[in-house]
């Protein structure tokens, strides 16, 4: 019987794990012509989730693409749950249904040359589906936001989600994202940031945050 050694542990985190200089993040058609028909996530919770990994990124000064299709012809402005989060920044507008096909977004992909790209945006089986698989087929590692992304039905929106993650996308949830960039609550730069887009945006979690600090004066970066 062969018997393999344990491998050592070392307090480092996973190389999978998202950091704020490890990826840039694409946000796709979050517009009002998209989500009026997008029925796998209320609109309240999609715009919440928006702001929340919005915010997130503005705090930990990730490198960030807006994209829209048809802005001023059809679709509509970008919500400002996200445009508020990057104020003056452009919006690259498009007319592919695929971002991946749009030059100038190639363009600031190559800019910004992050090898991990995190999408999310509306709808998830035609706009985040392409440019997941356009960006794994040339060799980036590509992770999807699910509940900051909507579809027509429950449906489509899952079978898009199954299809990416067949395709080698990771998938992970906004509230997910935003602790996952601040991963240790003794990182003091970033702690007030973070625990104050939770209190706002993150749920029942964020109602958990301000309870304890207002009732307790409570800290997560103690032990």
């Amino acid at each position: 019987m062969t018997i393999t050694a344990a491998p050592t542990a070392t307090a480092t985190p996973g190389k999978s794990l998202l950091s704020p200089d490890n990826h840039a993040l694409v946000l796709i058609d979050f517009q009002s012509q998209m989500a009026f028909a997008t029925k796998s996530i209320s609109a309240e919770l999609l715009r919440n989730n928006a702001a929340l990994i919005s915010r997130g990124a503005k705090s930990f000064n990730v490198p960030t693409i807006l994209t829209t299709v048809a802005e001023k012809s059809f679709s509509g402005p970008m919500f400002d749950e996200i445009t508020e989060a990057f104020p003056g920044q452009e919006l690259l507008d498009r007319t592919s249904m695929n971002t991946w096909e749009d030059d100038a977004v190639i363009c600031e992909i190559n800019r910004i040359a992050k090898p991990r790209i995190v999408f999310a945006g509306l709808w998830t089986s035609v706009c985040i589906v392409g440019p997941v698989a356009s960006a794994i087929d040339q060799g980036f590692e590509a992770y999807v936001i699910t509940d900051a992304c909507g579809d027509i039905s429950t449906e489509a929106h899952e079978r898009a989600v199954e299809r990416m993650i067949q395709l080698g996308a990771v998938p992970m949830t906004s509230l997910q994202y935003l602790l996952e960039l601040q991963r240790d609550w003794a990182r003091t730069e970033t702690y007030d940031s973070t625990t104050g887009i939770a209190k706002k945006w993150g749920g029942a979690y964020g109602i958990g945050i301000n309870y304890a600090k207002t009732m307790f004066g409570a800290s997560e970066g103690g032990h």
